[in-house]
């Protein structure tokens, strides 16, 4: 599938469009698309909470729900989190996996 890079404007296609797309879904908030109401995933309520070992369990399901069902080209087999340790609360969910024609991919995205 080919797109739009979001920044630039350009042709974007292969796994930087699915990159991109795993981005837009996980910072999008459920219900802030106005046809398209359950797009998006639970992470944006999540970001301002204290960071635990259950609110990362939380961002962890969340993230592989709402990637699982709105990123048809890609299966998930696994996260990573990368905590800053020069940056307080500074965190990235890094999600590793395949694309349905068996391309390895990791995606990284912001969660704090």
């Amino acid at each position: 599938m080919t797109g739009i890079n979001a920044q630039t404007g350009k042709k974007l296609d292969g796994i930087e469009h699915i990159r991109q797309s795993i981005a837009d879904i996980i910072t999008t908030p459920i219900g802030s698309r106005v046809m398209r109401r359950d797009y998006g995933s639970l992470v944006p309520e999540l970001l301002d909470m204290p960071m635990t070992d259950a609110l990362l369990m939380q961002i962890y399901a969340a993230t592989v729900i709402a990637v699982s069902k709105w990123e048809p080209r890609v299966r998930i087999t696994g996260t990573r989190r990368i905590v800053s340790t020069t940056a307080p609360g500074a965190a990235v969910m890094e999600l590793i996996g395949e694309t349905t024609d068996g391309q390895p991919i990791t995606a990284g995205v912001p969660i704090a």
